[in-house]
């Protein structure tokens, strides 16, 4: 009998849209049902694969690969991802797409405005004062997916937008 594949799932958004808040919820979830997933967060990430981050597009490019290419790994040994990323191109998650079997791409829908409110890092901020020149949404393009398999908004409890991902993720066979 074959084992089975791990699933990922890509949590997207502007900086400070949510991602994080319901991954924790997703994750809380996912624990429920005996499915203990490895979450792949950027900033954790960077401060191992890029400690000295420049966050220009070099960087980021290769930087997209490597987080993708973890994910196929994981996945192949049957551990379900979470990628909490913003991942600002398209083409970064649709890499992480054409190699990893089964994926599902979320978009957390949310206004600058009300990213640029939350802030908890301060990016937006660094970019209005000059001491930052690569922010997502604001410096650089944003790309947000074409055709996500799930919408979430941000003005939703991360617990809504995390019933939503994991209804998805039954309905697909996933869990």
């Amino acid at each position: 009998m074959k084992e089975r594949q791990g699933f990922a799932i890509w949590i997207t958004g502007l900086p400070a849209s949510g991602k994080s808040s319901i991954t924790r919820e997703l994750v809380g979830k996912l624990k429920d049902e005996g499915v203990v997933p490895a979450i792949l967060e950027s900033d954790a990430l960077r401060s191992i694969l890029t400690p000295e981050p420049s966050y220009g597009p070099e960087e980021r490019d290769r930087f997209y690969l490597q987080m993708a290419r973890i994910g196929e790994m994981l996945c192949r040994e049957g551990i379900p991802v979470i990628f909490d990323a913003t991942a600002n191109r398209r083409d970064y998650r649709n890499h992480a797409r054409a190699r990893i079997a089964s994926f599902l791409e979320v978009l957390v829908e949310c206004p600058l405005e009300i990213c640029r409110k939350r802030d908890p890092k301060g990016i937006y901020a660094a970019a209005d004062e000059g001491r930052t020149s690569s922010v997502p949404g604001v410096q650089v393009p944003f790309e947000p997916p074409l055709q996500p398999d799930v919408i979430v908004d941000c003005r939703e409890d991360p617990l809504i937008n995390a019933d939503a991902i994991f209804r998805r993720l039954r309905e697909r066979g996933d869990i």
